[in-house]
């Protein structure tokens, strides 16, 4: 089995341990490295180069911030899951136009943190659902409303995107809607274009925003 290589870079050895434990009972993950800094985050990831990065926000010499950049400008192919508390939620905007895949809070049970995992390494992006309305918010605070969308949407796209908004990946919303996975890669690629919209965070935000959901 080829499993998912994670890197956790946290400056608390517990958040790590307790991390390292729940992703480890799984067969498909697998934990290569750990970090309790930013410069050896760095340095961890481009040596280890893990498919994903459980990255905290918070640490020691260079913040989680400072990593992404560091990653995103040297074109390091890791996905980046942020670590985050509550708090933190106005940093998420600026992490979302760095291009991060996905944003959990540290309390996230067992199974969201396993989700996360497995979504940001099929390319999805994945944002803990407690996350989204505070996430809105702020985009409200500093942004102007979203432009109206270019086409309409079906009903079935809608639905589409309601349970993208409430966090769920397209596995989920497949079980959810009675149809392939296939079929929900299809309608999130039609919601896209014709939102003319980038990934599914946008995707969210949009339907928050405008009251879709």
């Amino acid at each position: 089995m080829n499993k998912i290589s994670v890197v956790l870079a946290d400056d608390h050895v517990l958040v790590r341990k307790g991390l390292k434990k729940i992703l480890e009972m799984e067969e498909d993950i697998e934990v290569v490295g750990e970090a309790s800094d930013g410069p050896s985050a760095v340095q961890e990831i481009k040596a280890k180069k893990p498919r994903v990065v459980l990255l905290d926000i918070n640490m020691p010499q260079m913040n989680g911030i400072e990593v992404t950049k560091i990653l995103k400008k040297d074109r390091v192919d890791t996905k980046i899951i942020i670590l985050t508390i509550y708090d933190d939620r106005e940093y998420l905007l600026e992490l979302i136009k760095m291009g991060v895949s996905g944003y959990i809070l540290k309390d996230i049970d067992p199974k969201g943190l396993i989700d996360a995992v497995r979504s940001v390494n099929r390319g999805e992006t994945y944002i803990q659902p407690n996350l989204t309305r505070a996430l809105i918010a702020e985009y409200n605070r500093i942004t102007q409303p979203i432009a109206g969308a270019r086409k309409p949407l079906t009903a079935r796209e809608k639905e589409v995107m309601a349970y993208i908004a409430d966090g769920m990946n397209n596995n989920e919303i497949a079980n959810k809607l009675g149809i392939s996975e296939k079929t929900v890669k299809n309608h999130v690629s039609s919601i896209l274009r014709k939102l003319d919209l980038q990934d599914r965070t946008q995707v969210a935000v949009f339907a928050l925003k405008n009251k879709l959901v």
